[in-house]
């Protein structure tokens, strides 16, 4: 009968039976993921996404700044807004028009580039830039504004206004400008500046057209703020997770002593 192989004492006092760690262990003491939701394992903010986000204010203001400067002395920009540049009792009104072209487009590439981010904070973004291009598409006449482009100018602010209620979540390591208590602070500021440019459109008001600008600028930015923080965000965790797969390839291919501690 084949006699049963017994264990050899000799190589169990070795302490070579001790099994080295697998790889598998090494990958699993990663960094845990984020829960959050807003930050997507793998899924870092591409450096076209910081581009887009950037050009989008630079274009805005550079192009009501340009469309202004060929404008006839008696155009103001403290009471006239970005509008009448774009309309067609505007002097070169294809400056501005160009401009919100390319805005509402940066809009759209910024949202589509940010996966990092919610679904359905993408998706306002990218309708920001449609209604962007709706302003574009339908200038303002001699006469005052149509009801479809005052539609499309009032969702562009509502849209840009609420856009950080879904960037917001909870995580306990993120820029403090993408908590929760961040992006409660920029909503309300930028419901501030909303009801500020509403006012102002309702009433007529000599600042109108400073009013326009001032929030348009604020609001613009906000993208590229967030674009920058996530990426931060995520270089950061890239980093964690390097140093710690290389802590533990050393402790994988380190010879295990007896007692599974290290000679």
């Amino acid at each position: 009968m084949t006699q049963l192989a017994r264990p050899d004492p000799a190589r169990n006092r070795s302490g070579l039976d001790h099994v080295r760690p697998r790889r598998a262990s090494v990958t699993s003491d990663l960094l845990p993921a984020d829960r959050s939701g807003l930050l997507r394992a793998g899924q870092p903010v591409p450096g076209w996404a910081v581009g887009t986000a950037l050009l989008a204010p630079v274009v805005l203001v550079g192009g009501w700044l340009i469309a202004g400067a060929l404008q006839p002395a008696s155009y103001s920009p403290m009471r006239q807004t970005m509008s009448v540049l774009a309309g067609h009792s505007g002097t070169d009104r294809w400056v501005m028009t160009a401009a919100l072209l390319l805005v509402g487009s940066c809009q759209i590439a910024t949202g589509a580039g940010l996966t990092a981010v919610r679904m359905p904070a993408r998706i306002l973004l990218i309708l920001t830039g449609l209604s962007t291009l709706g302003i574009a598409a339908t200038p303002e006449p001699v006469t005052g504004p149509t009801s479809r482009h005052l539609a499309f100018a009032v969702s562009c602010v509502v849209t840009t206004a609420v856009w950080p209620v879904l960037v917001a979540r909870r995580a306990p390591a993120q820029p403090w400008i993408v908590s929760v208590y961040g992006c409660a602070t920029v909503t309300v500021i930028f419901a501030g500046l909303s009801c500020w440019l509403l006012i102002a459109a309702r009433d007529g008001g000599g600042d109108l057209g400073m009013v326009e600008r001032l929030t348009s600028a604020v609001q613009a930015l906000f993208p590229l703020v967030v674009a920058l923080a996530l990426r931060q965000t995520a270089g950061r965790r890239n980093q964690g997770q390097r140093g710690q797969e290389r802590s533990g390839h050393w402790q994988a291919v380190m010879p295990v002593g007896r007692k599974g501690t290290v000679p």
